[in-house]
């Protein structure tokens, strides 16, 4: 948390908030907190991310866009799971559906049989429904759909 007493003018809260989006795309609720830690007046604040709008320093869109591939590749996340993400960061419905869409389905599904095979196998000593339950928890934890996840669960069963 941002503790310092210091005040910023607009044109100080501006430019440091310029380069807090270009080293990094944010969400607009991390802008909004980092005024809020930079204590400017709710009047600024406003008038700082119409200013970052349009120099395009900030941008819903490819934010979301960027956040779902990079969960997904990184740390492996399925659609639920970065859809609830990007819903806590009050990213726009509109936006998290075309960030979704952005994810290669056959990348998609290429993970999600990788994760599977790996969970079903580390649990080796698990009888047949234990194991299944336990891989279709952490599929689910992991925010993959039970329509997708059935399927491969059912393959991997009758392959024992």
């Amino acid at each position: 948390m941002y503790s310092s007493k210091k005040t910023y003018t607009v044109e100080e809260a501006l430019a440091k908030l310029q380069s807090y989006c270009a080293y990094q795309d944010r969400c607009h609720k991390e802008v909004a907190q980092k005024l809020k830690e930079m204590r400017v007046i709710s009047q600024a604040s406003e008038q700082i991310i119409i200013e970052l709008i349009e120099g395009d320093f900030l941008n819903e869109e490819r934010f979301a866009t960027l956040f779902a591939g990079g969960h997904f590749r990184i740390k492996q996340w399925g659609k639920s799971k970065i859809q609830y993400a990007l819903q806590q960061k009050r990213v726009s419905p509109v936006n998290i559906k075309k960030a979704l869409k952005s994810i290669d389905l056959d990348d998609y599904n290429t993970t999600l049989l990788y994760l599977a095979k790996k969970k079903w196998n580390s649990l080796k000593g698990e009888r047949g429904l234990s194991r299944m339950a336990k891989t279709q928890a952490f599929l689910y934890q992991r925010g993959f759909e039970s329509a997708l996840i059935q399927p491969i669960l059912q393959q991997l069963n009758k392959a024992k």
